[in-house]
């Protein structure tokens, strides 16, 4: 059984940074890409980084020059550095991987709150 734990969330002023971690179990996350989503009142999830098993990253563009995705596949773990945070990064945060070449995202974690004090 594949279980994503995410860790990391709190709070924080508006400027403040956090380290998100997504550790992974029952599936390696070599061949996988990996990936960081949120989800605000109101709002639907959406994307905000994922980075594959070749290191190439990707970003929405709210995030671009404050987030940075990372993993470690030795550790089956990967991370999400926020820097420079906003009120507008307040969110429960949801990490999530795909089931190798050509799935889409399939297993996802349980969420972590980000909230951004301003």
């Amino acid at each position: 059984q594949v279980q994503l734990v995410e860790s990391g969330g709190g709070l924080v002023q508006a400027g403040g940074s956090l380290r998100l971690a997504c550790a992974a179990s029952g599936r390696t996350l070599r061949n996988t890409f990996t990936g960081w989503f949120r989800q605000s009142p109101r709002k639907e999830r959406e994307f905000v980084a994922s980075i594959r098993w070749a290191g190439v990253t990707t970003y929405t563009d709210s995030v671009k020059g404050r987030f940075t995705i990372s993993r470690d596949d030795a550790k089956n773990t990967f991370y999400l550095q926020m820097n420079s945070l906003e009120s507008e990064d307040t969110a429960v945060y949801y990490c999530s991987i795909n089931n190798g070449p050509g799935t889409s995202w399939t297993y996802w974690g349980q969420g972590t709150q980000v909230t951004v004090s301003s």
